[in-house]
């Protein structure tokens, strides 16, 4: 049951995949377990592995799950944009956006609803709040996320702890605002230009303390090229923002 014990408005989980054939049924399962009432929109990049045709046979048999093909792999950020607009055409009134190998875990999206619920525009499963965690983690992988979000709030100041994180819910109305902008980013760096996109228009912004996980099945698809992505629009809206904020400040 939603912790409100109210209806759940009409919700939309937008999973994008590119080679998650080994991990997605598991993540699935439990996600359908947790938030029966949502839907689920697998966006699969034409993966070779598998992973689309095995998307379709399962929402063949459960009309709560659909897909969505592209032509290739396009990356994170075009997949949610083109997941989020899929679902907004067709009027849900949140959206979610999680990993496909179980690294958020399905369970705790409940608490990310309740926040929405309570009146956020964006509710952020944040691992660096009070309350989160991160299990097996190398210490590589911690330094980085931590000092990537350290970096974005040197830059941005956009008053969160994880503005990386990819485990999230948004409200429609905001979603509307958001993707009607010409957004280009990948990776890390998408999750942080939505965040400082979220704040630049007044959005109430929640975190929420969440477990992640280490995938246990399939292969990261993190790289290097990610993270220089990040490094760079980060730094460059950053000294974009500190600009104006100068030429304000000069009349």
């Amino acid at each position: 049951m939603h912790p409100s014990n109210a209806p759940l408005p009409r919700t939309l989980v937008v999973i994008p995949t590119y080679d998650e054939r080994e991990a997605l049924p598991g993540t699935l399962s439990r996600l359908r377990a947790a938030v029966p009432e949502a839907d689920v929109l697998i966006v699969d990049d034409a993966s070779p592995d598998g992973t689309g045709e095995w998307a379709e046979a399962v929402a063949a048999q459960d009309t709560s799950v659909h897909v969505l093909h592209r032509e290739g792999k396009q990356g994170l950020g075009p997949a949610y944009l083109a997941g989020f607009a899929w679902g907004l055409s067709r009027g849900y009134a949140q959206l979610a956006e999680m990993d496909a190998d179980a690294s958020h875990r399905p369970e705790q999206l409940p608490r990310l609803l309740e926040a929405v619920r309570r009146g956020a525009d964006l509710a952020i499963g944040s691992r660096w709040v009070r309350g989160g965690a991160v299990h097996d983690w190398p210490l590589r992988r911690l330094l980085l996320s931590r000092v990537a979000n350290l970096y974005v709030r040197f830059w941005l100041g956009l008053g969160v702890s994880d503005a990386t994180a990819g485990y999230r819910v948004f409200r429609a109305e905001l979603l509307h605002r958001l993707i009607a902008e010409d957004i280009a980013s990948q990776g890390y760096c998408f999750q942080v230009d939505m965040t400082r996109r979220a704040r630049a228009r007044g959005a109430v912004i929640a975190e929420v303390p969440i477990d992640f996980d280490e995938r246990t099945e399939g292969a990261s698809k993190m790289s290097s090229g990610i993270v220089r992505e990040a490094l760079v629009k980060v730094t460059s809206w950053g000294l974009a923002s500190r600009a104006q904020r100068l030429r304000s400040a000069l009349g």
